[in-house]
């Protein structure tokens, strides 16, 4: 029986060694069998290769996107750059800069509104500091992108649009106080 044991013990250690063996070959067999029949191939060998074209950009068509900034407040706020020209269908990244000079925390937020009207439903902002409530730490200077494009059906007579936003501060505004005959030549008087 100890001559059966020793045969089989061989044979078990062998059948192991030739799995491990398998397993381990697996791996690069796996990988030429991928690249001879081009699948699940995760990087490019040919660095010429040209990335994709967005086909959905209209090329043959240009619209100058003018950038406008207002402030009703304590607030500095500009665009960096006063234009730039869009093809429809185009992802653009134009940024805008707050500076907050005041020694105080300030809370604001963006406006925004297009000229002319009919291109307001054509303008899609991706990314916008518009979405949300901007609150700017005593003397902060931040520069906020907006990511956008321009819908192609967008009419053919738009040639150029104008992307202006309006920064308000929220709260924090002081009432200037009002003279003494103000309040009574109003007709009321608030106690």
């Amino acid at each position: 029986m100890n001559n059966e044991n020793r045969k089989l013990l061989r044979k078990l250690v062998v059948i192991a060694v030739a799995m491990f063996g398998f397993g381990y070959a697996l791996i690069p067999v796996y990988k030429h069998i991928c690249e001879v029949l081009g699948i699940n191939v995760l990087t490019q060998k040919d660095g010429t290769v040209a990335p994709p074209e967005n086909t959905q950009v209209d090329r043959s068509r240009s619209i100058t996107v003018e950038l406008d900034s207002n402030v009703q407040g304590t607030l500095r706020f500009r665009p960096t750059q006063g234009s730039v020209t869009v093809h429809p269908g185009e992802m653009v990244t134009v940024v805008y800069e707050v500076v907050n000079s005041q020694g105080r925390v300030v809370n604001a937020q963006a406006v925004p509104s297009y000229a002319p009207q009919s291109a307001t439903p054509h303008f899609k902002k991706v990314e916008c500091f518009c979405f949300k409530q901007q609150t700017l730490q005593a003397h902060e200077a931040r520069q906020m992108p907006v990511m956008f494009y321009l819908d192609p059906q967008l009419p053919k007579e738009v040639k150029t649009i104008t992307l202006s936003y309006t920064f308000i501060e929220i709260g924090g505004l002081a009432q200037s106080p009002q003279p003494a005959g103000a309040a009574a030549a109003g007709g009321t008087a608030r106690l």
